[in-house]
């Protein structure tokens, strides 16, 4: 598992997490993306802060910019061959990506299939 690199003090310090006594790195959600859009876009696993699938989202493209674009649109809704899971529920909220995500949340991106 590979680490992203962002401003993860920021993050916490936007959320309340200094205030509330939490420690930054506990509020890291483990984001996975699947083989098939492996094949696509280099995009290993990483560990990204944020308390919606927008904001761990925008914290991993942070570090790849090339992902972003093949994941959501210039509206940074969700494009309409991918998809999200939290913690094994599919993401609701496509257009803004407000689904919650908890610390220690398991967040997988996919790229939908079609076909018979």
């Amino acid at each position: 598992m590979v680490q992203c690199n962002i401003h993860v003090a920021d993050a916490a310090a936007k959320h309340g997490c200094r205030r509330r006594g939490f420690d930054a790195k506990s509020r890291m959600a483990k984001v996975t993306f699947t083989a098939n859009l492996m094949r696509h876009v280099d995009c290993p696993g990483v560990e990204a802060p944020g308390v919606t699938v927008r904001e761990v989202l925008a914290a991993v493209f942070t570090d790849n910019p090339r992902l972003r674009s093949y994941v959501v649109d210039e509206q940074f809704s969700l494009r309409r061959h991918m998809g999200i899971i939290v913690d094994g529920e599919i993401v609701l909220d496509r257009k803004g990506l407000s689904d919650p995500v908890e610390s220690k949340s398991e967040v997988y991106v996919l790229q939908a299939l079609s076909g018979g």
